[in-house]
């Protein structure tokens, strides 16, 4: 009887020990950090700025139960490559010119639009703006997307292998734009023709003439030293360039609620706080473009002005045959106003 008391106690010791490693392991797991890939295309500007301003908010926020991996310049494929990640939940945020999304809603090119907003501080207003921050963070929703944050983070330039100081030299140039529309046809009235490119494809399409200039931001020339290709850079100041944050709608589900909040709050902090930087990183970046031989363009007063008024109607042009796209339009527009 003793040993078969004895063997009873043996076999309860052994499940409470059991028992207890797997409790000890569910709570190790429970405790083990969510990983959060933050990818870029840019490097060294606002957007860039933006990643690291938000992942060194949301470690220290959750204590670290959210443990952040920045991979900017492209490291994760380019930037259709990095959406398709983002949706799936390989990646779990992609920050990125809302118009490279457009593939998966038209209406994330709608920024893109020429003469809607005229400096950094009026685009930083606009994405400011209630109604157009709920468009735009809401799209792609229903297709594993969610938006976190949107901002300001340049107006665009023009790199050119020659000089462009007048409307009349955009004629025939093969001119590289973002995957919008809306550049396509505003780039077609100036007379150029429009090549839809990624930025890495753009440095090598200039080196074998591929490419006669490139629309970017003064910003990410600098950073990545396009000076040693192209030197001339014309001040166009059309469209204005905005940055979005997007979080794999996949992984966002898996974090418990006050981490969610972690993640949507820290966002919206972080594009408030980089308006005054993005100004900065764009006046440092007019000076280091001609420290280092570059030469910046403006066109004639007369002919800026005239610029504006032959891109004007873009935007209404190109949406108005497409109803969810107009009514979209119209939200932003009336923002802009």
């Amino acid at each position: 009887m003793v040993p078969t008391a004895r063997r009873s106690a043996a076999r309860a010791l052994a499940v409470a020990a059991l028992l207890l490693a797997a409790t000890l392991g569910a709570r190790a797991a429970d405790n083990k950090p969510y990983v959060m890939k933050i990818s870029t295309a840019t490097v060294g500007e606002a957007q860039h700025q933006f990643a690291k301003d938000y992942a060194a908010a949301i470690e220290k926020d959750s204590g670290g139960r959210i443990k952040t991996e920045i991979y900017p310049a492209s490291q994760l494929g380019p930037v259709q490559q990095q959406a398709e990640g983002v949706q799936f939940g390989a990646i779990q945020c992609q920050i990125v010119p809302p118009e490279f999304l457009a593939g998966i809603d038209e209406r994330f090119e709608l920024l893109t639009a020429p003469a809607l907003v005229t400096s950094i501080e009026g685009g930083q207003r606009l994405a400011a703006n209630p109604a157009v921050s709920k468009l735009m963070l809401g799209l792609g929703a229903d297709k594993g997307l969610h938006g976190v944050a949107l901002f300001m983070v340049a107006p665009s330039v023009i790199v050119s292998r020659k000089p462009i100081g007048h409307l009349a030299d955009f004629k025939d140039m093969k001119i590289r734009i973002f995957a919008s529309q809306f550049q396509r046809v505003a780039m077609q009235r100036l007379g150029a023709v429009p090549k839809p490119m990624t930025l890495g494809e753009v440095l090598p399409a200039l080196q074998d003439n591929a490419l006669d200039g490139a629309v970017s931001a003064m910003t990410v020339l600098n950073s990545m030293q396009f000076v040693r290709v192209s030197k001339y850079v014309t001040e166009i100041d059309q469209p204005a360039i905005f940055g979005i944050a997007e979080i794999s709608k996949k992984w966002y589900d898996t974090l418990p609620a006050d981490l969610q909040q972690i993640v949507d709050r820290d966002a919206t902090a972080a594009a408030a706080a980089l308006n005054p930087r993005a100004i900065d990183f764009n006046a440092k970046a007019r000076q280091a473009w001609t420290a280092s031989g570059g030469q910046l363009i403006s066109l004639p007063p007369d002919e800026q002005t005239a610029m504006l008024r032959t891109l004007a109607s873009v935007g209404a042009d190109v949406s108005k045959t497409k109803p969810q796209l107009a009514t979209a339009y119209k939200i932003i527009t009336d923002a802009a106003k």
